[in-house]
């Protein structure tokens, strides 16, 4: 951001036009869309030719009669190229901007033309306008240092190796429910010979090609089980040797009663620590908490949350608001969802509990931010 207003900057006191670019990727072909203000010219590039983007960067310029200097502002949506792209034009001098996709404006007809060459024209249009001072126009994202995006990755990767485990352990209560058997304990050691004992309805053993895939299913299951162990295990590791800023931060949102390793990981990498927040609105908006009403001639209705934010967030600290209940009961917070929601249906407790889940997510920001412990709540005893 500004890195572009700097640009806007130098062409209005040089007078000399800026080129904007609007990239649309796609696994083969990247569709470019080109502008210097007025006219809308396209190329055709392969994808991830870095080195076909700088000749389509040259030729735009001679095709809309800018020097070679002339400043380049670009944009593209957020997507399965990530972050890397961002900061590779950055790197070349180039002003780019990552847009987050659900906030482009389209058409509202029943039936529109979509192409990647009229998406890659309607984002170019599109940058002008937020160029030239439409700042409410898109959302833009706020992108993360290598070093931030790289500390996202453990605790993802618990929460694939947890999705894994529990696919195993579903498979192998399936295949033999199929036969009739009721089986709990899938992490037991010897499963081999434990199948050996398991019968039929009619006493017969288990058949040879299913026995087979049980074993083996049970041999992806341990290991998926010894690398969740693993991951638990440097993760409790660095939080005790607290080397960088970030894991004491982990450690300091532990010390409340209700929080534990795997939500303050969670809340500290993926949340926390590397975005700054001006004010609770923003801390609520970024998780997708805030309230879309819609109130147009006589018709006023509340539509629910919003949901355009971190969904990682969004579910876990949900989840964490009814363990908050639990213990952190004589807070401030759990007094006023008891006086609210308490005493009515259960409809009413699930509202509240996103209700609770906004109010607890900016009091954590406060805590880690400013120290600020929530009214009424008690940290955890040392031991």
């Amino acid at each position: 951001m500004n890195q572009i207003q700097a640009t806007l900057k130098r062409e209005n006191s040089t007078v000399e036009k800026s080129l904007y670019m609007a990239l649309e990727l796609s696994e083969r072909k990247w569709k470019l869309a080109f502008s210097d203000g007025g006219r809308v010219k396209h190329q055709v590039i392969v994808s991830g030719a870095t080195l076909e983007l700088h000749d389509a960067i040259a030729r735009a310029r001679r095709r809309f009669g800018l020097s070679t200097n002339s400043p380049v502002v670009s944009c593209y949506e957020a997507g399965r190229y990530g972050f890397w792209l961002h900061r590779y034009l950055n790197s070349c001098g180039i002003a780019n901007v990552v847009v987050d996709s659900s906030s482009i404006e389209v058409s509202r007809r029943k039936r529109r033309a979509k192409t990647d060459r009229l998406d890659a024209g309607s984002l170019v249009r599109m940058l002008i306008r937020f160029c030239a001072g439409e700042r409410r126009l898109w959302s833009v994202l706020r992108v993360p240092s290598v070093d931030e995006e790289d500390a996202r990755h453990l605790h993802r990767e618990l929460e694939t190796l947890r999705d894994e485990r529990t696919m195993h352990r579903n498979r192998m209560r399936s295949l033999l429910k199929l036969q009739g058997i009721d089986f709990s304990n899938s992490s037991r050691k010897g499963f081999a010979t434990y199948m050996e004992t398991i019968r039929l309805w009619d006493g017969t053993m288990v058949p040879g090609e299913l026995r087979a895939r049980l074993i083996r299913e049970h041999e992806r299951l341990r290991q998926v089980e010894e690398q969740i162990r693993t991951v638990e295990k440097e993760q409790r590791e660095r939080i005790q040797r607290g080397d960088t800023d970030s894991d004491r931060r982990v450690a300091q949102l532990m010390s409340l009663r209700g929080i534990g390793v795997t939500s303050a990981w969670v809340f500290e990498k993926e949340f926390f620590g590397w975005r700054n927040f001006g004010n609770r609105r923003e801390v609520g908006a970024c998780a997708g908490l805030t309230p879309t009403p819609y109130n147009s001639g006589e018709s006023h209705r509340e539509q629910g949350i919003s949901k355009a934010g971190n969904k990682r967030i969004r579910t876990l600290i949900v989840e964490i608001s009814w363990s908050w209940l639990r213990y952190q009961p004589r807070s401030e917070l759990s007094r006023w969802f008891t006086e609210r929601f308490a005493h009515g249906g259960k409809r009413m407790r699930r509202i509240g509990i996103v209700a609770l889940a906004r109010k607890l997510l900016i009091a954590l920001w406060r805590f880690r931010t400013h120290g600020l412990i929530p009214e009424g709540a008690c940290l955890k005893a040392i031991v």
